[in-house]
């Protein structure tokens, strides 16, 4: 008789846990690319949504599979389970940090735009202060949207 086979886990991400300064330079870097580019009537704005959306699971040679701010800053994001990083995973890590992009695409719908908007100025910083507690307190420094993903962000090598 055969004996069960037990499937093997996936590697475990490697790499250090970066320092909470490094994590927010990286970040800032990428809001001024979202804050930017969202100047730019409509397009820009929904550019600059789906920046701060997919950023992370963007595959540009430049960016090598990362945000501009995590490339200049020497960060890469890892799934748990080994697997590339894509831009589903990208949009459920980064969710909760993009509403506040959101506040500039919603003033070019009147009324129901103009009604969300400061629902959404409120709510972004909120997520955002959130996401910031759970990066310094964390032992692995995951924030809500690691979790919701099976993410988490190190220490790259270049």
């Amino acid at each position: 008789m055969d004996e069960p086979v037990t499937p093997t886990p996936a590697p475990a991400p490697v790499g250090s846990k970066p320092d909470p300064l490094t994590r927010f330079l990286a970040f800032f870097i990428d809001a001024v690319i979202v804050s930017v580019v969202g100047l730019v009537p409509i397009i820009g704005s929904l550019v600059a949504i789906a920046y701060a959306l997919l950023r992370d699971g963007l595959h540009y040679e430049f960016m090598d599979g990362r945000s501009i701010g995590k490339k200049l800053m020497k960060l890469k994001v890892v799934r748990h389970d080994g697997s590339p990083m894509d831009m589903a995973a990208s949009a459920r890590r980064n969710w909760p940090l993009a509403v506040g992009s959101l506040a500039q695409g919603l003033l070019i719908f009147p009324v129901v735009g103009w009604v969300l908007v400061p629902i959404v100025v409120i709510a972004g910083p909120l997520l955002a202060l959130y996401e910031a507690y759970k990066v310094v307190t964390e032992p692995e420094g995951r924030r809500w949207g690691d979790a919701l993903a099976g993410t988490k962000v190190v220490q790259a090598a270049s």
